[in-house]
């Protein structure tokens, strides 16, 4: 197999950086004006992305910014002829609270490894490197705490920052129309519709891809959340089309209103899904 290299050309660290500056801009103009009226009113209650396949429609409060870590991710899938292991982390997710309904975000993975074994030969191929840069605004529609019937629009584009390895060698591009619906107090429906422009296997062009993800999310205790996920996803990319499948179990923790640990598996429920996937984060308001 050929050894991938793990860096990024110097287009693709061109338009991260500019980017990231905008980012950055946008971090230096929104705390200052929203510093004047976030204590004017009790924050909400702690809304992560993480952990599980679903997009919450909640925003962060304005002039809050969360952090969401990936602490460590080991996925195993095979085929008729490789097996491959992929451990990821530092898979970093920054959420920005801009206004009082809406947020900008900037997603960058740190670390991949990619082990893959030949099943007919035994021969062992190690790849490592980063990943790529990713840059969201999600626009709530309907109540930004999450409570009630919520709704949002999250249209994002992902920059070729990273190496091969995981990274995704070409611009790609997607809208996610995340929903929730409390059925009680401790029970909430989700649904998270999605389509993107999604980069062919071969690093050159772009194809669409689509599908939603399905859940039930329970408060077990007032400190203890759980949620059982399910996901469908149709990918026409040109060298084989293909329809993967997921369930998802994942719990959260908060020990307080500003901090949450997790932990979550993903199973694959058919011959195009990844077999397994474990993985624990944390997050954090500041």
């Amino acid at each position: 197999m050929q050894r991938i290299a793990c860096h990024a050309s110097p287009v693709a660290l061109s338009t991260a950086l500019s980017a990231a500056l905008c980012f950055c801009a946008l971090l230096a103009c929104a705390v200052p004006v929203s510093a004047q009226t976030s204590h004017d009113q009790p924050l909400r209650d702690l809304c992560a992305d993480r952990p599980g396949l679903d997009t919450p429609p909640c925003t962060v409060d304005k002039g809050h910014l969360v952090v969401e870590t990936g602490l460590g991710d080991w996925t195993h899938e095979k085929d008729a002829d490789t097996r491959t292991s992929t451990l990821i982390a530092g898979d970093l997710l920054l959420r920005l609270g801009v206004t009082d309904d809406m947020e900008v975000q900037a997603g960058w993975t740190a670390f991949g490894h990619v082990r893959e074994r030949d099943r007919e030969t035994g021969a062992l191929t190690h790849r490592s490197g980063s990943g790529d840069l990713t840059l969201a605004v999600r626009q709530n529609l309907r109540n930004p705490d999450g409570s009630g019937f919520s709704a949002a629009i999250m249209p994002y584009v992902t920059l070729p920052t990273g190496g091969q390895t995981i990274g995704a060698g070409d611009t790609a591009f997607g809208l996610l129309i995340p929903l929730s619906f409390s059925l009680s107090d401790r029970i909430t429906l989700s649904l998270t519709p999605q389509a993107d422009a999604a980069v062919d296997e071969d690093r050159n062009g772009r194809h669409l891809a689509y599908g939603s993800v399905v859940g039930l999310g329970v408060d077990l205790t007032d400190r203890l959340t759980g949620a059982l996920e399910f996901q469908a996803t149709r990918d026409d990319d040109p060298s084989g089309r293909m329809t993967q499948a997921l369930a998802s179990l994942s719990f959260g923790w908060q020990p307080g209103d500003a901090m949450q640990f997790d932990i979550g598996g993903v199973a694959g429920l058919n011959h195009d899904s990844l077999d397994a996937e474990i993985y624990a984060g944390i997050t954090r308001r500041f």
